[in-house]
């Protein structure tokens, strides 16, 4: 008889845990469907600027963004490290992805604070960092966001803004890595 409730207390807290395992999963997976859900429902651009850090500050603080993730592009080296490309040498710059809600935010706007943020006229780096990997560069996702930066780059280059030419890259957004987790946010450390 003992036995028997042994057996029994042991299976009543498989079961339990059964279900609490059950019902954790399932409310992981309606977290998960509802972010995918968000997702979708936003867009999303890339800049490259300078240090990522200061980048991804000057979006991330724009009514309409929802998330700005840190990391690099553009270059031949998968899943670089920060110190490989702060040598220079893996291709990449560093970049900005910003995801942001189209019906609060257009494509046009994020542009028109990424010019007020780098200059467009300086392929070297930008201030204080120096190098190809803090070039600026847009990069498109679609065909409309090249042709709005192609447009928005024209403008600004004929404002007569600048005493030299804007050079800025727009180039095709192929990869993206994203940097290390100490560099997310760095702004608000």
């Amino acid at each position: 008889m003992k036995i028997m409730q042994f057996i029994m207390i042991i299976l009543v807290i498989i079961f339990g845990w059964f279900i609490i395992f059950l019902y954790a999963e399932n409310s992981d997976t309606q977290e998960i469907k509802k972010m995918d859900n968000k997702f979708k429902e936003m867009h999303v651009a890339t800049f490259a600027g300078g240090c990522f850090w200061c980048v991804e500050s000057d979006f991330a603080k724009i009514d309409g963004v929802i998330r700005t993730v840190s990391g690099y592009t553009e270059g031949h080296k998968e899943n670089p490290s920060y110190e490989e490309v702060s040598s220079g040498d893996t291709g990449h710059v560093e970049a900005v992805q910003v995801w942001y809600d189209p019906s609060r935010l257009t494509y046009e706007e994020l542009l028109d604070v990424f010019w007020r943020h780098v200059n467009p006229t300086d392929s070297g780096g930008q201030f204080a960092d120096r190098g190809s990997q803090y070039r600026p560069v847009i990069f498109f996702h679609n065909n409309e966001q090249k042709r709005l930066a192609e447009i928005s780059r024209k403008s600004l280059d004929m404002s007569g803004r600048f005493d030299r030419p804007v050079i800025t890259e727009i180039l095709e957004f192929k990869s993206f890595y994203e940097a290390e987790e100490y560099h997310q946010d760095y702004y608000k450390n």
